[in-house]
């Protein structure tokens, strides 16, 4: 798998410096195009694939294409905003998310990222990661992007954003969910 190639199915270059990170022996570049179709999957499954395959229609021919929905699950808020989290919250997700737990005990929550990489053949094949952690009472930290600042992953006492791009780049959703799909594509040789 030496130089493969892939095109993230995203204009989001955080996403693709991440990934690239986390697949080593990938050089991950965000696919340019204007007419990405809706997200409107009710599954992060879903909405990856979706991305996934519309890449599929728009990369060149020995190109394999990557297709990434990520989003937070808060306990008190039912498990959302869940796949809505790059829609929630307009300009300022982060405040818009504080002020929903404003007084609220329960804290919980976890990060979930799905992978779907789809070859030149058009086989399909999937990686999935989750970060269990907590919603911080304020923003702290400089690094990351999204809910990173008020994000406290299990057995950390700072945010994503507090622990910074290194951390992340090994312990983040989307490094596990890329680890996970290693593991497929190695399995499916």
């Amino acid at each position: 798998m030496d130089g493969l190639k892939a095109r993230l199915a995203s204009r989001n270059a955080n996403k693709a410096r991440e990934l690239g990170h986390s697949l080593p022996d990938w050089r991950i570049e965000p696919l340019d195009a204007d007419d990405y179709p809706p997200e409107d999957g009710t599954t992060y499954y879903e909405n990856a694939r979706g991305k996934a395959l519309f890449g599929r229609t728009r990369a060149q021919p020995e190109e394999w294409v990557l297709g990434e929905d990520s989003g937070i699950e808060v306990a008190a808020l039912g498990g959302g905003p869940g796949v809505e989290s790059a829609r929630s919250g307009g300009d300022d997700p982060v405040g818009w998310l504080l002020d929903r737990l404003d007084g609220v005990e329960d804290r919980n929550a976890r990060y979930v990222s799905e992978l779907v990489i789809v070859s030149p053949a058009g086989d399909e094949l999937r990686g999935m990661g989750t970060l269990e952690g907590r919603i911080a009472t304020e923003p702290l930290g400089t690094e990351g992007f999204g809910f990173d600042p008020i994000f406290i992953p299990h057995e950390e006492e700072r945010t994503v954003a507090e622990l910074g791009n290194d951390w992340k780049r090994e312990n983040s959703h989307r490094a596990r969910a890329a680890r996970a799909l290693l593991v497929a594509l190695r399995e499916a040789g």
